[in-house]
């Protein structure tokens, strides 16, 4: 689609889907410019490489001259200065999610990938499987794939793959950003009890996906993960046909064999006839899934079993979920993104398979809002009992949450331990580092969770590996 160019402002350029969306646009011809508080790597060096730079801060001034479209992060407050100015000019504002629709997505067959976890991985390995079988998507991912030379690309083939947040669009559009993607084949991983500050009951959450499914056309295609209850039950009102993944027997794609351990080793049915084997360097009955999921699609794309099958076990992952960080004789040190009780189990579980006869320790920090909430509490001991040695960092969102809204942390270290866990909670992230340290032994495995930066913990403790 032909487009006018552009003189496009960013409020809250350096956000993990604003960058690359600013990056796209600079690609097709725009002028882009935008404002931010402080950034860091990896959002800092995507907007250098591109040639962006950022104003510091925020002033209404930075709106000279004038934009000829706002682009709004869904972090803006209503009150920004930034953008009650251009309410006050009458500029032409749009969500990150409207953007990305208005000028990527309006003429292509978006593959949309959404779900409480697995996202940003099966996004990643759709990206790289349609990419390394010729396809050239277009796509846009909320985290770094390894094996991608950027999160994002504009594409010329007729897929354009993307994540599906259901968090917020903006301030002015408390909608779930998904409902502006407008799936041609949506993929719908899991359904599970999230973001408490933007859906304060469970029901109003699934009512969300509920109205996902919905924006799917007639001859749209729901994949979804069989063995979730809660997506199947929303699957059986979808308005298009229907295919079923995961491991379970119901599943109408699931493998015909497969082994869990240090890598991912299984048979994938072709859709027609033969089985195709995939050894993946994955781990985790999590990655098997989300590995089925990116089969069903690419197939029913018409790509080449044999290329989809290589380009699978190829596909090293993204950084933060089950990253190497630092590994030698001593030990391992994994950094994960997992911060739901359920992507917790699933990580520990996994790496439970990759170091069977190894210790682990886990350091966690309950760094979203919902994280840090107490009805959580027997998913994350159920979760972190499979540590071997636990620490949890500070709620990192107490001041916003009430004494009976909050994990009570003395009540869970407790009860680890009446479990067999040692559990620690200290005052903070240093004296977390130090307990890690302490307890470290030749061989652990140490793993770090976490939805942000947890200090940089996990680069400390690769860089100090040696015992003490």
């Amino acid at each position: 689609m032909n487009q006018p160019r552009l003189d496009i402002y960013f409020i809250a350029i350096g956000g993990t889907g604003m960058a690359p969306l600013a990056c796209l646009l600079q690609e097709q011809g725009h002028r882009v410019r935008g404002s931010d508080g402080p950034l860091y790597p990896p959002m800092s060096d995507l907007l250098a490489a591109a040639g962006i730079q950022p104003l510091p801060g925020f002033s209404p001034s930075h709106l000279e001259p004038r934009p000829d479209l706002v682009v709004v992060g869904n972090a803006v407050p209503r009150g920004n200065v930034e953008a009650q100015e251009t309410e006050r000019l009458g500029i032409p504002r749009v969500s990150m999610p409207e953007a990305l629709w208005r000028f990527f997505l309006s003429d292509r067959r978006p593959l949309v990938i959404a779900g409480t976890h697995g996202k940003t991985t099966t996004t990643s390995l759709a990206a790289w499987v349609y990419r390394s079988c010729g396809a050239d998507p277009g796509y846009l991912i909320g985290g770094l794939p390894i094996d991608l030379p950027t999160s994002f690309a504009s594409g010329s083939g007729p897929r354009f793959i993307v994540e599906g947040d259901e968090y917020n669009a903006s301030y002015f559009d408390r909608g779930p950003k998904f409902l502006h993607y407008r799936p041609q084949t949506l993929i719908l991983t899991s359904i599970e009890y999230d973001h408490a500050d933007l859906y304060p009951s469970p029901e109003l959450l699934v009512d969300a996906y509920r109205r996902l499914i919905s924006t799917l056309p007639s001859d749209g295609l729901l994949i979804a993960c069989g063995d979730q209850p809660q997506v199947l039950e929303l699957a059986a009102g979808a308005p298009c046909e229907v295919m079923t993944y995961g491991l379970g027997k119901e599943c109408d794609l699931r493998p015909a064999s497969f082994e869990l351990g240090a890598t991912i080793s299984c048979r994938l049915p072709d859709l027609s006839d033969g089985e195709r084997a995939v050894t993946s360097p994955l781990a985790g009955a999590h990655n098997l899934s989300n590995m089925m999921a990116v089969w069903g699609a690419a197939l029913r794309d018409g790509l080449e079993p044999a290329r989809v099958a290589d380009a699978l076990s190829r596909f090293r992952g993204v950084h933060r979920r089950l990253e190497v960080v630092g590994e030698g004789p001593e030990g391992v040190v994994i950094d994960d993104f997992a911060h739901h009780p359920s992507a917790i189990a699933a990580t520990l579980e996994a790496l439970r398979q990759r170091y069977p006869e190894r210790r682990v320790l886990a350091l966690f920090e309950p760094r979203s809002l919902s994280a840090g909430r107490r009805i959580f509490h027997y998913d994350y001991l159920r979760a972190l009992s499979r540590a071997d040695w636990v620490g949890i960092a500070p709620i990192y969102h107490r001041d916003r949450l009430s004494d009976d809204e909050s994990l009570d942390l003395d009540l869970l270290c407790r009860e680890l331990g009446t479990a067999g866990v040692e559990s620690f909670h200290p005052a903070g992230i240093e004296e977390l580092y130090a307990l890690a340290r302490g307890a470290f032994r030749s061989g652990d495995v140490i793993v770090t969770m976490s939805s942000g930066s947890f200090g940089g913990i996990a680069k400390r403790l690769a860089e100090s590996l040696t015992p003490g």
